[in-house]
């Protein structure tokens, strides 16, 4: 990547306190219960079109998955300042996440609806917090950040026959370039890699690392089977997939050809630069239902890894974006970009037309990374999508041959 032109301008980004540097300035709003759903929504209304977005978590009991997303989330490196929206009864742990964000300097505020007053109250008190936040962001400099400082995340959504053949093979190249920059990848949807596994295996960094994965997919493949179901969709026959196994070479070609160094669970931020593959099914006996009730949760999740731009592949079409973190739209099918052109950052049904190749389509994508990790909007940003979803999950932590060692 270093002789192409797409590296010419330097990266910018935002300084954390943690070190790590974010590519957007956010003011996240986020409701802790349901029941303030609502007033959270109401606040960011007052601000569409500027960098102010909602997230929450909708139970009134969360578990350590939900708290630690939520502590991830809010303290993302493109997230700048917080706003909390609580009712007042929820069980969330509200001071907690509170003292967790102000660790970090960044802005948080607190606002509980059953001590401000009711619903009115609350929203014009959070309009004016936030207005204030945003103020406060807009006067904080960029910094120069380098190529190993970014997080890409992958997923594909709405798979189809041709997303094996361009967009996801493309996105694998385009991988390849930027963790030969030292950036770090991360691929995920292990229900979606099963009979992968050993071809995994061999990528591994250590026969340890290796084994794990496949332990790892065979927990995806007992959950889907406990539950009744696969991740083969109607919409993937009609679009002419045929099996599991061919939507599951679809997904592996995502991954490119590099090392997988390390395996990471919800909320685990990589520690170095490379490959590394999300397990996003739970832990322990099967009790939350769909591991992945949608591509927007698993968004989440790679954002909980500190993903600062997920790459979206689809050949069926897809419009969602998401809060705090930009998706790039790579649009497997011609036919499909031309229907949905406004929501598509990147033909890479071109491929199939003889208009491009493999090479030049991963290049395409890093020029478009770089392009908005520098401010550019990628098109479900400029459209003003802010997807988000957060369920419940459980997870064990982290074997010692899962995570690569510093300096190594």
């Amino acid at each position: 990547m270093s002789t192409n032109t797409e590296r010419a301008a330097p990266l910018q980004g935002w300084l954390r306190s943690d070190g790590r540097k974010g590519i957007r300035n956010v003011v996240a709003v986020a409701y802790l219960v349901e029941c303030a759903h609502f007033v959270a929504s109401e606040i960011t209304q007052h601000f569409r079109g500027q960098p102010v977005h909602l997230i929450g978590f909708p139970g009134c009991y969360p578990n350590a998955y939900a708290d630690k997303v939520m502590r991830q989330l809010a303290t993302h490196p493109n997230v700048g300042a917080v706003l909390l929206v609580s009712l007042g009864c929820e069980s969330f742990d509200k001071r907690g996440l509170e003292t967790h964000i102000a660790d970090t300097d960044r802005p948080v505020h607190t606002l509980t609806i059953q001590d401000k007053g009711g619903t009115r109250s609350t929203i014009a008190q959070g309009v004016e917090w936030v207005q204030w936040a945003v103020e406060q962001l807009a006067e904080q400099p960029r910094v120069a950040m380098q190529w190993d400082e970014l997080v890409v995340a992958t997923i594909c959504g709405g798979s189809d026959g041709t997303s094996g053949i361009t967009a996801n093979p493309a996105v694998g190249r385009a991988f390849d370039r930027l963790i030969d920059e030292g950036a770090a990848c991360i691929f995920e949807e292990t229900g979606e890699l099963v009979g992968c596994e050993f071809h995994m295996k061999r990528r591994a960094a250590t026969p340890e690392l290796g084994d794990e994965i496949v332990r790892t997919v065979a927990k995806a493949a007992r959950y889907y089977a406990t539950l009744g179901h696969g991740s083969f969709a109607p919409g993937n026959a009609d679009g002419g997939l045929t099996t599991q196994e061919e939507k599951s070479l679809g997904a592996y070609a995502k991954s490119g050809d590099s090392q997988i160094v390390g395996l990471i669970k919800p909320g685990d931020v990589p520690p170095t630069g490379g490959l590394y593959l999300l397990d996003v099914v739970p832990d322990g006996e099967v009790r939350f239902g769909f591991p992945n009730i949608s591509d927007n949760a698993e968004i989440v999740e790679l954002m909980a890894c500190g993903a600062h731009i997920t790459l979206f592949t689809t050949g069926r079409g897809s419009v969602v974006g998401s809060a705090i973190a930009p998706v790039i739209k790579i649009c497997a099918n011609p036919q499909t970009y031309a229907r949905l052109a406004e929501d598509m950052d990147v033909n890479a049904g071109r491929l199939l037309n003889g208009e491009a190749t493999l090479d030049e389509l991963g290049a395409e994508i890093v020029t478009l990374v770089h392009e908005v990790a520098n401010g550019a909007p990628s098109k479900s940003e400029a459209l003003g999508h802010q997807e988000f979803i957060l369920t419940y999950k459980q997870f064990e932590p982290l074997g010692p041959a899962c995570l690569p060692i510093r300096g190594v």
